[in-house]
Formats: C-alpha cells, structure tokens, sequence
C-alpha cells in the first residue's frame, strides 16, 4: 500500500478541502453489496471518505443527481496485442467505457520481439489514464512445437520481473509439462515468491492432471469452456476467470455458476478482442450487462467487475469505494446497459458521455485522426521469410489411394477444434483444397529466421469458396499462417505480407482485394481503432463474398496455431495434437 499523504489524512478528517467531491450519488458498496447515499470525497487521486469537508475554489464538484457510483471496471486477464492497436489508442477505446485497469500478459509481442519487445510495450502504456499491471510471459514458445523468434530464457524472464509494472508469472500455456514437472517450467515458477500470483491456462485439464497442475501453483484459470469443467476448478480453489473475447464466447455458458454458487472466486476477462468488438460490444461493461440480461444481479455482475479481478491478482487497494482506495469511479445512469456518463481515474476526470476527456490533462496528446503514431523502427522490421513459392503449399498424397488423412475443424466462437478424417481430393501426386467439399489448405510459414520451414494440412469449417487469406497474426509464435484454395492465392497473400512488414491480407485471382498493414512487430496498426475497424470489415466482407461463414474468420485464423489449445493444431513444424502435445501425422496410420 502506498504511504497516505498528510493531505489525504487531512481531507479524510474533513479539515482540508478535497480536489473533487461526488454529490448525491447512490455509491455501491463493494463489501456488502448495498447501495448507500454519500457524498464522496477525492484527494491525492485517491478516495478520502464520505464526510468530505467544505470545497474551496480549487475543488470540483460532480452533481451526481442519484445516478449510480461504483467502481472503475477491471479486465483480470486480456492481451492488449489482439485488439491490434497501440496501447495509447487501446486506453482510448476502453477508458470511455469504464475500463479503469487491466492485467495483462504480453506474450504475444514477446514472441516477435522478445524481452526487449515486452519492455517497449510496458514503458508505451507510461502517461495513460490506465492502470495496467502485468504478468511476466512465461511461456515462450508456448511449446516445443511452435518457432517464436526465440525463447524466454530464466536470465531474460528474471530481468523482466523486476519490471515495475510486473505483478507474478503469466499464463502457463504448457500444462502437461507444468503437471508432470518440467524442469522449466518449475524454473519459470522457482523466479517469484510464493506470495505472487500465477496465471493458468488449462482448457479441458480436469481430475488428477488438474491436481497437479494447480499443486505446482497456478492459481487462476480463464480457459474453461463448460459449467462442469469451470466448477471443478473452482471447487479446487481456482479463481475462474469468465471470459468473452471476439471469437471465444464462454460468458452465457459459464453464467450459471453464479446463478447456482454466487460471485466469489470468479471475475471478468475478455482475453482476445477485435477493435470492432471493443467499438460496438465494448469491454467490461458489455460483459456486466450480459450477465444482467442472463439473471445476474447487477451486484453480483460489479463484484466481478470489478473488486474480484482485483483480489484475484492481488490488487492493492484497486476495485472498490472505500477510504484509502485508488479514486477509480464511474457515474451510470442505469444497471442495465452499465456505460458510464462519466470516468474517473486517479481522481482526475478521463471520459464522459463514451468519449475521453481531457479536463485534467489526464491523457497524452494524441495524434491527429489518421495518422500513423510514431514507433521506433525496430519493432516494424519483423517479417523475415524464406522463399515462397507454389511448391511452398504442395502437399504429397498418401500411397494408398484410400488413406484417409487428418483436417482440422475449425468451430464458431471457440478456440477448441475438432480434427476429422476424410481421404483427400488427389491430383497427380498431391493434395488439393477441394471447396464442395470445405477443404481448404491451411500453412504455416516461419517468419522471424527465414527459414523456409513450413507445416501444412487441410482444414474445414470455414466455407471458403475461392482464394487464400493470411496473416502475421497466429498465435502464439505469431508466424504466418494461411488459408486457400489456390496455390498461387497463397502465394500472393504471403509476398503481400513480407511487402507490408505485416499484417492481414485476401487475396483471388492473382490479386489482392483487401489488406490491413500491422507494421508493428506484424501484430498492431499505428492507426485509430475506428480505421483498423472498418479495415477489418472490409476484410471479412472480402472473405463473406467468398463462402466464409465462420465469426471473426481471421480472429479464428489466429488460434490455429497454437499449439496447446485442443484439440488439432498446425505450425511451422506441422500438425499437433494439442492435447496430448505431440505432433502428428497428416496421413492417418
């Protein structure tokens, strides 16, 4: 806890005027779930108390009218790099809707650009009106079996951890390894005290492989899909993290373990979103009216909100209006939609009415609308290939002309897949996509040592018609990974990236027809989110025109390649069973 300043003493004793005063709201109380009427009272951009002292001319004072006051809303786990904008545009987008802290593990930009990478994006968020914490990556590569631009090593995470902005370790993607003692995976662990937090991740990990991967200490989970699932790990002391991201929808799902069992131990999380999901679903506060029009009790829906992802990560004194806590605040005028009129952050107004404010000189200056924010140069030089070619996408038929071979199955609004088998459409010794059939070729090509290595299968599930899609955004190596039904499409989609430094492409015909440039470690636009949203759109209208069904198909793209979701997978390396963390064969022995 930071030391309280005579000052705050002071206004909390209502012998000195506060900087800001709250008048005649309904303030929520975290602790007991009730609604009571006070004034509040803000010094040192912290919450003095509820007897605030007279105001003098230097004070501001908020008519609240009896509009509801609680706390700033808490993200407990999200990756600022899947909603492909700069931290500074990130907070603008999120602030106006209440989102006052985040905690987040940036794993991703670590698999670009390593430690180094992590740094820059940390000291980037410095001057926000945004509290964000973060958790050390802890796992890059997130397996063997995937090819980031090299590892995380003990001596780079333990210098990493004395980052200021480091609260504990981040998600442990691997596991099996973590269960069965991975030496180092348990070295990750040995780097924090035991009072530091772990994140976990741990899809489908139930009974005794669920015992020992919490006994080895992760102490959170956001990965769970299905009520049963999420209450085993809850019944085994986990703080379940319920999460709604773009193309990961499990919050209606999980609902009903608050309904039945109550708030505690559970919090909010968006994990993974798209700007266009932050723009017209927004952030924490779509996910509290959610759970309202599911049948939580606006409460119940705050408590998640807010104080729970604070205690889950040890927060001190974050999540809640009380003496002594970060003056985080939120005016709403109902408990339904939860979208503040007015944000407060450290005492200081950041945003009303969905729009940030500068009143305060809270927010750094931002760049006229359009143009790129400065960047150091040596996170936009990331795209580093071998040569392509079509013989780069030519996949060898089995012998036996009714082998049948292994495709993944891409399902809507999961991260899961499924893996089927079917004997392949064969032309003169290779496989082809076949689109009467949803086969379409899926590849994934290294990009950060250029060496030519590339995996490659079949997948279904997508609809795709004509054409090749593909990006640099792929979880969690972040090479690229492509989709086609035409070898030269694919082609043309991954020289497009190597031109662009980056980014999101659909190609047909030979040509390209629609591109989003992420010229930041080929994961961020330097654009406004309102621009890289309509990009999108334009990108998955692309991909509509031409057969694509699934949600978010590049957000779906992304997760193909990772390689410790189940249930098959696809890297550089080639197919994975994810589950069992072994690659597998194309052709079905």
């Amino acid at each position: 806890m930071p030391t309280p300043s005579p000052r705050l003493l002071a206004v909390a004793r209502g012998e000195a005027a506060p900087d800001l005063v709250v008048r005649g709201a309904r303030v929520f109380s975290s602790f007991t779930k009730e609604w009571r009427e006070h004034d509040v009272a803000v010094a040192d951009g912290r919450v003095a108390g509820f007897a605030p002292g007279a105001p003098d001319d230097a004070t501001r004072v908020i008519e609240a009218e009896g509009r509801h006051l609680v706390p700033g809303f808490i993200d407990a786990h999200v990756h600022i790099e899947s909603s492909k904008l700069l931290p500074a545009e990130f907070a603008r987008t999120i602030v106006p809707r209440g989102t006052t802290t985040v905690v987040v593990d940036p794993h991703e930009i670590a698999g670009v650009l390593g430690a180094e990478g992590v740094a820059w994006m940390l000291d980037a968020c410095d001057g926000l009106p945004l509290g964000v914490h973060a958790m050390l990556p802890s796992t890059v590569p997130a397996s063997d079996l995937e090819s980031p631009r090299g590892p995380l090593d003990a001596d780079a995470l333990r210098e990493l951890l004395g980052h200021p902005r480091m609260r504990g370790v981040g998600e442990m993607m691997n596991a099996p390894g973590v269960a069965h003692g991975d030496p180092h995976a348990l070295a990750v662990l040995a780097l924090v005290a035991e009072a530091a937090r772990v994140d976990g991740h741990a899809p489908g990990v139930t009974g005794a492989a669920l015992d020992a991967y919490l006994a080895a200490g992760p102490s959170t989970d956001h990965e769970a899909t299905t009520l049963q699932e999420a209450l085993e790990k809850r019944r085994k002391g986990a703080w379940v993290l319920l999460r709604e991201a773009t193309n990961a929808r499990n919050l209606r799902d999980l609902l009903p373990l608050v309904l039945r069992h109550g708030p505690e131990h559970l919090a909010f999380c968006t994990d993974d979103r798209e700007p266009g999901t932050l723009l017209e679903e927004g952030h924490i506060d779509g996910m509290c009216a959610a759970a309202v029009a599911g049948g939580v009790t606006p409460e119940d829906a705050l408590l998640l909100a807010t104080l729970h992802g604070a205690r889950c990560h040890a927060l001190d004194r974050v999540g809640a209006i009380a003496p002594g806590w970060a003056a985080d605040l939120l005016l709403l005028d109902d408990l339904t939609t939860f979208r503040p009129s007015l944000v407060v952050r450290a005492g200081a107004v950041v945003a009303r009415d969905g729009r940030p404010v500068d009143d305060d000189g809270a927010w750094p200056t931002a760049a006229p609308a359009g143009t790129p924010a400065p960047t150091p140069g040596w996170v936009r030089d990331t795209v580093h290939l071998g040569t392509v070619d079509r013989a780069s996408f030519a996949l060898p038929a089995p012998a036996d002309a009714d082998a049948r071979v292994r495709v993944i199955r891409a399902i809507p609004d999961q991260l899961l897949t499924g893996e089927e088998q079917v004997v392949p459409t064969v032309r003169d010794g290779l496989v082809l996509a076949d689109p009467a059939r949803d086969l379409a070729k899926i590849a994934v090509l290294e990009r950060h040592h250029a060496t030519g290595r590339v995996g490659l299968g079949l997948v279904t599930g997508f609809g795709l018609r004509s054409g090749a899609f593909a990006g640099t955004v792929s979880h969690d190596a972040h090479n690229v990974i492509a989709v086609g039904t035409d070898d030269d499409d694919l082609v043309v989609c991954v020289e497009r990236l190597r031109e662009l430094g980056g980014g999101l492409v659909v190609a047909d015909g030979g040509t390209v027809v629609h591109e989003m440039p992420l010229p930041v470690a080929g994961l961020l636009s330097d654009l406004p989110a309102a621009t890289v949203h309509a990009q999108q759109q334009d990108l998955d209208a692309a991909l509509t025109a031409r057969g694509v069904t699934l949600p978010s198909p590049f957000m779906a793209l992304s997760f193909l390649g990772l390689s410790v979701i189940p249930d098959l997978k696809i890297t550089d390396r080639g197919l994975v069973d994810a589950g069992a963390l072994r690659p597998v064969p194309f052709v079905v022995g």
